[in-house]
Formats: structure tokens, sequence, C-alpha cells
């Protein structure tokens, strides 16, 4: 998945949370982490230059798997891989978003 909107829309902020959930950083980090701007000039600036991919596993509990069981996405798993993109929304960076909706 690809996570695309204008600058300043919470791209990034959505992102960390995302990858709180998944339980990589700390849910009090979330939105102030901006765990997918790993150069130096995107956490001084605070605007994603990059496009940065992550892969997250989300696991569900019972509860939440009886819901799907009755569907093809159920197959005895009882979670999901995601590999999500986080992409900058600065127009002079468009080129990193084409590239990111390229791969999803």
């Amino acid at each position: 998945m690809s996570v695309i909107a204008h600058v300043d829309h919470g791209k990034s902020t959505l992102t960390d949370s995302l990858v709180s959930k998944a339980g990589i950083i700390a849910n009090e980090k979330a939105g102030e982490a901006r765990f997918t701007d790993t150069r130096k000039d995107e956490q001084e600036r605070c605007i994603t230059i990059k496009s940065t991919g992550v892969s997250m596993f989300y696991s569900l509990d019972e509860y939440n798997m009886s819901f799907l069981e009755a569907t093809q996405f159920h197959e005895g798993r009882n979670g999901f891989l995601i590999n999500l993109i986080d992409s900058p929304g600065h127009v002079d960076f468009s080129s990193e978003v084409t590239a990111a909706l390229r791969v999803t």
C-alpha cells in the first residue's frame, strides 16, 4: 500500500500510527517518531523527501478472526503482512510519489 496525500495532511503520522500498532515503535512515539523519515534532512525539515517502505505483520485475536473465517482471507492464518510505502507530499518530490505508486 502507498500512503499518498498533499503536503502536511498526515501521511507520516498515519504511517507512525500503523507502525506502532504493529509493535515496531512505542504507541507514545506514534506521530512524533517519523519512523519512515530516515534521512537527516527529512528529520530536520519535518518533511518526507524520499519514499520509504516498511513491512508490518498484524496478528488478529480469535474474536476478529471470527469475522474472516467465511472469507478467502482466512486459510488458517491469524494475521496479515502489510507492505507500506510512505511517500512525500510536496510537489517538488512528485517523482518519488510516482515511483511509490508504480511499486504498489
